[in-house]
């Protein structure tokens, strides 16, 4: 999609000179969503790959992911990565509806800032802990976990100004056994209903997305019982259920105890 109201595209390549942003500003990373339609208040668009952000960072205390990683980046990783949960990576990717090509373009960050109930990057970081780091304006930074990050359908807790930098997987989460469903009503479809589980030696922790406006990670003390999950997942309120062309929200909470059931007793 050519983005005939842009008059300025920059690229940055120190922190300070990302600001000031604007209200007509807007953020360009992979740009698989910004140019897939008409954006007819964008007058300038700040290009962050020219800030040099390492894709990929391993450390004992985990994954540090850059806004910027791709897909590809982040699918072939998953595939080297000695982490037991590495293999997770890839099955998100895979989730997204989208060519190779997109993968090669298509970023954790702007997956996650999207906000979109079915965001492959917003599945797999809320299940694993992951926490994302938002640089401001003013030089400073703060941290907020990726399952708050995200508050509903397309919304999120930025701020004018603020630019997601990174996501931190820790290596608690990534040491775990993971298990991992999606459904959607076609083949190729968008994901309709996302549900991960994963387990360590002190808990077994249930995350659903795109099934819900926003992520929903619920946590045991040790492998629960059928009841134990039913139960917890019936806690989810009704209007958090997403409603769409590409799912009814009593499909998609049916399909969630029934994939959330295979989860438990493959884990347990």
């Amino acid at each position: 999609m050519d983005l005939n109201t842009v008059e300025v595209v920059s690229m940055p390549t120190r922190r300070d000179e990302l600001w000031p942003l604007g209200p007509c500003d807007a953020i360009l990373a992979g740009g698989t969503w910004l140019f897939s339609e008409p954006q007819i208040g964008i007058r300038r668009l700040v290009d962050i790959t020219g800030l040099g952000w390492q894709p990929i960072t391993v450390s004992d205390n985990g994954v540090e992911l850059a806004a910027t990683c791709t897909l590809a980046e982040l699918s072939g990783f998953s595939t080297t990565s000695a982490w037991p949960a590495a293999g997770l990576l890839h099955q998100c990717c895979t989730a997204l509806l989208a060519s190779f090509k997109i993968w090669a373009t298509a970023t954790v960050g702007g997956n996650i800032c999207l906000s979109l109930p079915a965001g492959a990057m917003i599945s797999l970081c809320a299940a694993l802990d992951g926490t994302a780091t938002v640089w401001r304006a003013d030089g400073t930074e703060y941290t907020v976990s990726v399952a708050e990050f995200v508050t509903g359908e397309g919304t999120n807790t930025l701020t004018a100004g603020e630019i997601l930098r990174s996501v931190h997987l820790p290596a608690a989460a990534l040491r775990s056994r993971t298990a991992f469903r999606k459904l959607a009503p076609s083949p190729l479809g968008r994901s309709g209903v996302v549900v991960i589980g994963r387990r360590d030696t002190e808990q077994f922790v249930l995350t659903v997305t795109a099934a819900t406006v926003r992520p929903y990670v619920l946590r045991f003390p040790a492998a629960p019982s059928k009841d134990a999950v039913h139960e917890t997942l019936t806690s989810i309120p009704d209007d958090a259920w997403t409603r769409d062309a590409h799912g009814d929200p009593d499909w998609r909470q049916a399909v969630t105890h029934v994939l959330a059931e295979q989860i438990r007793a493959e884990l347990a």
